[in-house]
């Protein structure tokens, strides 16, 4: 986590106090949970929450160096601050116990504050499409013009694919909402069932299935491969504005505020500088996926292997996912459309995109389909090396003449017919 690419909350949320604040929640929701048992003097989770403990992080780092084990450097620090009652906190558990619930917890709320933020970037992506449903633009395939779409349609599949994205967080969110309070190797050895079962709904969680000392982390990698693919999503968003935005295209461009400065040496320049910066974050949160899935396979009951990567991936991953989201919000928001350059770029490409109509028109007039398309292509190619334009060479076209009569060919040139489902697509992609 660096400043520059950390959302304020985030920062909070993967604070040493945060961690130590979730991981007393957790002793404290096990205690109270022992208590009905009977396994711990009535009272005593009640009492130890009455004290409002205001633990001391840099205390804890201090026993750590000592102890070299951060939660019994934490359970040391309770110990001084709340005296003999907390001599009941941890019993029968083990440090996993409250490492991976408390882990749930806070990747839970990271979710939470990722979800909040793909909302604001679906809101915008809507807003933009419906502005510009009917705004044509030409289609590119392989670079290529190809045939026209609208400005708006473009929008509506990145909105599909962003709530697609969200969709997978929700999942991976309900997969890693899960604990353990089941002792060493899990199997309640000095606890039961209840216990966790009663600790952990407190906690919003849900028992791990069959624990061995940790959660299993296939949970986690799924939790890295939904951040992963939603990363990817804003990638694709941000590929094309740095596209649109090329000098030779201009059909949009990133907002290019008051005072602001393209480029150190050259005046002149307005660069797409958000857009590249995101394709750049969501290697660093792809980069994720590959050392979670190594976490999965862990020896036996468990080592720590995981933990170490862990500690530095989550953080890291959510933060930047955050703000990445956050930053692609704001770039739709304030994305400039050219619907003027947007239809020059459609004019450059001659009318060629209508190549398919005519081919069908042929074809429904009784020619075989690759003699259609020959002679479809015959006017085309001599329209893309300069030589006329290419209904003018198909009206001239004795071969094509003897099939279709010049009405019928003028019919092929519609962009209102060619583009009348663009809104309902739209709707429909939104509305998924």
């Amino acid at each position: 986590m660096i400043p520059r690419y950390t959302p304020p909350d985030f920062a909070a949320l993967w604070s040493v106090e945060t961690k130590l604040a979730v991981w007393l929640e957790v002793e404290l929701a096990a205690c109270a949970a022992m208590e009905t048992e009977g396994l711990v003097p009535a009272g005593t989770a009640a009492s130890l929450r009455a004290r409002d403990l205001q633990l001391d992080a840099a205390r804890v780092d201090a026993i750590e160096r000592t102890v070299k084990h951060d939660v019994i450097a934490f359970l040391t620090h309770v110990e001084e601050l709340a005296g003999p009652d907390a001599r009941w906190l941890h019993r029968g558990m083990t440090s996993s116990d409250v490492l991976d619930t408390a882990l749930a917890i806070l990747m839970r709320r990271a979710s939470r504050g990722l979800l909040t933020r793909v909302e604001a970037l679906l809101e915008a992506l809507a807003r933009r499409a419906r502005e510009h449903a009917r705004t044509p633009m030409i289609g590119r395939s392989h670079g290529i013009f190809a045939e026209p779409v609208t400005f708006g349609l473009a929008l509506a599949g990145h909105h599909a694919e962003i709530a697609r994205g969200k969709a997978r967080l929700a999942a991976a969110e309900g997969e890693i909402a899960c604990g353990k309070l089941a002792g060493a190797v899990g199997t309640y050895a000095h606890l039961s069932p209840a216990i966790e079962a009663a600790a952990l709904g407190e906690l919003g969680l849900v028992p791990e299935t069959a624990s061995t000392q940790v959660v299993a982390r296939d949970r986690h990698a799924a939790f890295f491969a939904a951040m992963a693919l939603l990363a990817a999503g804003i990638e694709r968003l941000a590929t094309n504005v740095r596209h649109w935005q090329r000098s030779e295209v201009g059909e949009a461009e990133e907002a290019f505020t008051a005072g602001q400065k393209g480029s150190s040496a050259m005046p002149h320049k307005r660069n797409p500088i958000l857009s590249e910066n995101l394709c750049g974050l969501a290697r660093v949160v792809r980069a994720a996926v590959a050392p979670a899935l190594e976490d999965v396979s862990l020896w036996h009951e468990r080592d720590i292997s995981h933990s170490s990567v862990e500690r530095m991936l989550l953080p890291d991953a959510t933060s930047t996912l955050a703000f990445m989201l956050e930053r692609a919000a704001g770039l739709v928001d304030g994305l400039v459309v050219y619907p003027d350059h947007l239809r020059k770029n459609l004019e450059r490409a001659g009318e060629l995109y209508f190549s398919e109509a005519v081919l069908l028109a042929l074809v429904e007039a009784g020619m075989a389909r690759q003699d259609a398309y020959v002679l479809v292509q015959r006017s085309a190619m001599r329209a893309w090396s300069g030589d006329g334009a290419f209904k003018a060479n198909l009206l001239g076209d004795p071969a094509v003449a003897a099939r279709l009569p010049p009405g019928r060919v003028e019919a092929c040139f519609d962009l209102e017919h060619a583009l009348r489902h663009a809104p309902a697509i739209v709707e429909r992609a939104l509305r998924a």
